[in-house]
Formats: structure tokens, C-alpha cells, sequence
């Protein structure tokens, strides 16, 4: 038996979410039915399609007026009527954004506290940050050496990753970033070729510059007008990787974006724009991705910045962060 605090969906945000869309209640737990554990949620992971879910329709299951809101973490089992899983067993999953999570045993992961942080399961291992970025790269893209990689969103969880993957398989890479610290950061720290600083430059005439040959990969997590000044740089036989368009999420998706202009630009260089869901992924796809960047990891050759914001009441100002674009790296909410 315990207290369960959650954040729970108290009306649909119009733009970007505040605190009074949501509400903090307790509850007492029961008992752990068969087949089920509890887990105490040590850290949530912050991520841009949660916005999304907000909305009554989505891509991804919608969350209902008054029920937990949706969220993907790590913490340990405090509970288990699993024979798989034991009290003390530090696992991942999608434990919404509560205290305590109660739920079947299939939906969470055993993971190694041993071999990364916990956290990293949700950033360098996780499946909506080093996950995705390894299969946007790698599997989509298919990016070769001396190729030239634009990455928007670059200091951020997926783009920090997307870069270092690209700059391991050879590429040049360009992240498009906001601020000088952001810049200084991803050059610096994570070996990124040069960076294009939204906020203070001209991010077509930069691009031209330190890509006047074309952009032969570009990994989009921002879309919007940033979307058409990349399209129009393009070189013969790009690849655009659509990965998300966070400019975008401050509305409701399900009534539309704002597509790219330039699409033609496609057509007219032989080049390809292509969309994935890493959540489509076989099992099999995912876990080489993950072994993939362990053994990076282990030996130094990626890292990834951790934002930590504190306390669950603060779920509202985590958001608010990300779409912001006041986080560096990886954003985390400890619980």
C-alpha cells in the first residue's frame, strides 16, 4: 500500500501547455494484481510528442480529460507478482507521469544499472532520443562518409545524437541551434562540424556558406519555415528525414501543420523526403540500434547532455522548456 501522486489532464492546452491544464492528485494503491508491478518513478523523459497526445486526436494514443498523462520513464520495482521481474529491478517503460506505476509486467524493461545511469535508458539508450536518432541516421537516411549532414534542433536530445551519429559514419555535420552556448557545446563537446545559430544569424546565407556544394542529408526535428530554407539547398540525391516538427506543436496537429513550400525542390534534384515512427520499428531493428550505442557509449565515442528539471508539480514548466528550446540535451523530469 502507498500514496500515488499524477498528473492528470485537466483540459486541453490551447498552445503551448500551461499549469492549469493539468492537475496533481494522490491516490492509495491497492494490491499488485497477477501478472503486474509497481514501480517507483525515479525520472520521466520530456519529450515533444507529448503535446501531441494532449490533443483529442493523435497520432499516438490521446489522453482522456482526467486521466495520467503520457510519458515514458525509468525507476524500480517496489512490487512484483511478475516472476520475470523482482523488487529492487531497475526497469524503463511507459510509466505516465506519476509517483508510483502499477502495470503489467509486459509493458516495462529490465535494463542494466550497471552498464549506463538509469537515465541513460531515456537519452543515449532511450527509445525517443538515441533509438530514434541511430534509425533516422543509420536506417533512413542511410548516411555515407564525406557527406555533408544538417541537423536542426541539434541541441537537443535526438539532434545532439543524430549528429554524433552522422560525424561516427563519416559525415560533415552542421547543427542549427539557438544560442551561442548551444553552439559552443555541440562543437566543443560533441564534435559537430560547425553550427548554424538560429537566434543571431541569417540560417540560409549561413548554410550556403559552410555548405555551397548542397546538403546531401537532412535530419529535421523542427520543420516549419526552417523546413523550406534547408529544401531549397538540397543537392542531388538528398535525403530529408522527417523526424518531427516541434515548431509546429503549439496548436492542434490534428488539424494540420504547415507543410513545406518547396517540395518541388524534391523532384527537381532526384531527392527523397521520408517520414518514420521509431514505435513501427520491429524489435529486432530497435535492439541493434541500442547495442549499437552501448558499446559507443562505453567507449566515449557519444555522450549526451542531461536538462534535469525537479518535481512532478513542475510537469507544466518541463514542457514549457522543451518547446521553448531552453533545454541542452537530453530534458528529464525527476520525480
Amino acid at each position: 500500500m502507498g500514496t500515488n501522486r499524477k498528473v492528470v489532464l485537466a483540459r486541453r492546452p490551447q498552445g503551448l501547455p500551461t499549469d492549469s491544464d493539468f492537475r496533481i492528485e494522490e491516490e492509495t494503491v491497492g494490491e499488485v494484481a497477477a501478472g503486474h508491478v509497481r514501480v517507483a518513478v525515479e525520472h520521466l523523459s520530456i519529450d515533444a510528442f507529448i503535446r501531441t497526445v494532449l490533443e483529442e486526436s493523435s497520432y499516438h494514443p490521446s489522453v482522456a480529460i482526467g486521466e495520467t498523462v503520457t510519458a515514458f520513464g525509468v525507476g524500480r520495482v517496489v512490487e512484483s507478482q511478475a516472476p520475470e521481474l523482482a523488487v529492487g529491478d531497475a526497469v524503463r517503460g511507459p510509466v505516465l507521469a506519476q509517483t508510483l506505476a502499477t502495470l503489467p509486467a509486459r509493458y516495462v524493461e529490465r535494463v542494466d544499472a550497471e552498464r549506463a545511469p538509469l537515465t541513460a535508458y531515456l537519452g543515449v539508450l532511450g527509445l525517443t532520443s538515441g533509438v530514434t536518432a541511430y534509425v533516422g541516421i543509420r536506417d533512413v537516411a542511410a548516411v555515407r562518409p564525406g557527406e555533408t549532414v544538417v541537423v536542426s534542433g541539434a541541441a537537443g536530445g535526438v539532434g545532439s545524437m543524430a549528429g554524433q551519429i552522422a560525424r561516427i559514419d563519416g559525415a560533415r555535420v552542421i547543427g542549427i541551434a539557438g544560442g551561442a552556448h548551444k553552439a559552443k557545446h555541440l562543437v566543443e563537446e560533441l564534435g559537430f562540424d560547425a553550427v548554424v545559430d538560429y537566434k543571431r544569424e541569417d540560417v540560409a546565407a549561413r548554410l550556403r556558406e559552410l555548405a555551397p556544394e548542397g546538403i546531401d542529408v537532412f535530419f529535421d526535428n523542427v520543420g516549419g519555415e526552417l523546413l523550406d530554407v534547408v529544401l531549397d539547398q538540397i543537392r542531388v540525391g538528398a535525403r530529408v528525414v522527417i523526424c518531427g516538427a516541434i515548431s509546429q506543436y503549439d496548436g492542434d496537429v490534428s488539424k494540420g501543420v504547415r507543410g513545406p513550400a518547396l517540395y518541388l525542390r524534391l523532384a527537381e534534384r532526384n531527392a527523397r523526403m521520408e517520414g518514420f515512427a521509431v514505435n513501427a520499428c520491429p524489435p529486432e531493428q530497435l535492439a541493434k540500434a541500442e547495442a549499437a550505442l552501448a558499446g559507443w557509449l562505453a567507449r566515449g565515442e557519444v555522450r549526451l547532455h542531461e536538462h534535469v528539471e525537479q518535481g512532478l508539480e513542475h510537469f507544466a514548466d518541463a514542457l514549457g522548456v522543451l518547446f521553448t528550446g531552453r533545454n541542452l540535451g537530453k530534458l528529464l523530469l525527476a520525480v
